[in-house]
């Protein structure tokens, strides 16, 4: 299954990589929305616009951290589970649906891994994210 919105692996934008397996755990670093490396929605989420205003942020973010988490199996391998995701939401003064941003992740992760794609989670707000990035999300998945 493709790990679509985006376009090829996710670019690193520092000193880092993208995703560092050890054993059959794969741990990913922080993935903003970009595709080839180019910041394509930026923050805060407001509390006076619609959830759905998000949605193709958190999805490109999350399909980034799927596709690094893919990148680091051997041929033949799968991803047995998301153990845990973590979702950064950088949100202005007296927003509080972290956790509904967060299900736009939670539902693109059950499409593409089905019930093994929903592991546990954590939502939380912040002031700000690299490059004014709305959202931002690590990953751990299980080989």
């Amino acid at each position: 299954m493709s790990a679509a919105p985006g376009q090829g692996n996710p670019v690193p934008q520092g000193d880092y990589v993208a995703a560092t397996r050890h054993g059959s755990l794969i741990f990913t670093a922080g993935m903003t929305p970009r595709v080839n490396g180019r910041l394509m929605f930026s923050g805060p989420v407001r509390r006076d616009q619609p959830l759905e205003t998000w949605r193709e942020a958190v999805v490109l973010a999350c399909s980034n951290a799927l596709r690094a988490a893919r990148a680091t199996l051997a041929p033949g391998e799968d991803l047995a589970a998301v153990l845990s995701l973590t979702v950064y939401v950088a949100a202005e003064a007296g927003f509080a649906a972290h956790s509904a941003l967060a299900d736009f992740a939670s539902q693109f992760l059950k499409e593409q891994l089905g019930t093994s794609g929903i592991g546990s989670r954590c939502a939380v707000g912040v002031a700000t994210l690299p490059g004014n990035a709305p959202v931002e999300i690590q990953m751990v998945a299980a080989v």
